[in-house]
């Protein structure tokens, strides 16, 4: 359940930065594959992938991680 909230959050904030899965997974320096399971909850992203996420779109950790998940 929390990695499907992790991935909608992700998705969402890529798609409102304009990027593609494939633009942004190469910026990431993952597949698309990897970005897309994250994408759908299929994956639990890492810490590191987070916060390299959050990089790439020039926002917070705390922006990016749903609101009701506990750090």
């Amino acid at each position: 359940m929390e990695a499907e909230k992790w991935g909608r959050r992700i998705r969402a904030f890529r798609k409102l930065k304009g990027y593609t899965q494939e633009g942004f997974a190469k910026d990431l320096g993952v597949s698309v594959s990897v970005l897309g399971e994250v994408e759908r909850g299929n994956r639990f992203p890492s810490e590191e992938f987070v916060e390299n996420i959050a990089n790439a779109l020039d926002i917070s950790v705390q922006e990016l991680t749903p609101q009701d998940i506990e750090e």
